[in-house]
């Protein structure tokens, strides 16, 4: 993709989430449902906060665009670094984890991740922007130009971390509510919980590592382009 074509687009992707984050942030707070938003708020939600992570994805491969435009390719080289790593461990697998994760259970049983109270509360087009539009995006993302992958070890670990910081999360919510963010977790003994959380793991890692074969059967092993 040329590059002026390539920044148009990272710009009206960065503008789309930018504009979904700030739409489900100012859901009237009068109309929601009371056992959703307490405490944590929206910052619960792994779609809530992968909508931010892709704001800032898009944003930063915006800025990249933008210096490799006006020429600036030292400070490009540096930012579009910064931009595959987030792609290649955060953008690509926890969109296609979230879209995946999200429509089998709400197919399953909705209750357990989408409450029927929130039909009322969240438009439909919000909840498709939220849980469907995201993995388009990231497919057509890695159709639109090449990422460097890290060294596999550094890669699975950084989004092990990431992966742990947010189950640390979820689990200090349910110590301080007595709630769980997700009624499906209500459901486990401590051992299947457990069990449940390794099973997400391994599946979104699946997903990086499903990022990494597309992007390098379609561009080969990425270098920079300029």
């Amino acid at each position: 993709m040329e590059i002026s074509t390539l920044t148009m687009y990272h710009c009206l992707a960065f503008v789309w989430y930018f504009f979904v984050a700030y739409s489900i942030m100012h859901v009237r707070t009068e109309e929601r449902p009371s056992e959703v938003f307490l405490y944590g708020g929206q910052w619960k939600y792994l779609t809530v906060l992968n909508l931010v992570l892709q704001a800032v994805f898009y944003g930063v491969s915006f800025l990249a665009d933008v210096l490799r435009l006006i020429k600036k390719l030292r400070c490009a080289k540096c930012v579009i670094s910064s931009r595959d790593l987030l792609f290649s461990v955060l953008a690509f697998p926890v969109s296609t984890f979230v879209c995946i994760s999200f429509w089998t259970l709400y197919t399953y049983n909705r209750e357990l991740v989408y409450p029927k109270s929130l039909d009322g509360v969240i438009p439909l087009w919000l909840n498709h922007a939220m849980h469907t539009a995201v993995l388009p995006f990231a497919l057509l993302e890695i159709l639109a130009t090449p990422h460097r992958y890290p060294a596999k070890k550094k890669g699975v670990i950084l989004l092990g971390f990431v992966a742990f910081l947010y189950i640390s999360w979820v689990l200090w919510i349910y110590s301080v509510t007595g709630e769980w963010v997700y009624p499906l977790f209500a459901s486990f003994s401590p051992a299947g919980l457990a069990a449940f959380f390794a099973g997400s793991l391994a599946i979104i890692i699946s997903f990086y590592n499903f990022g990494e074969f597309l992007n390098r059967m379609l561009w080969g092993q990425s270098k920079f382009c300029f």
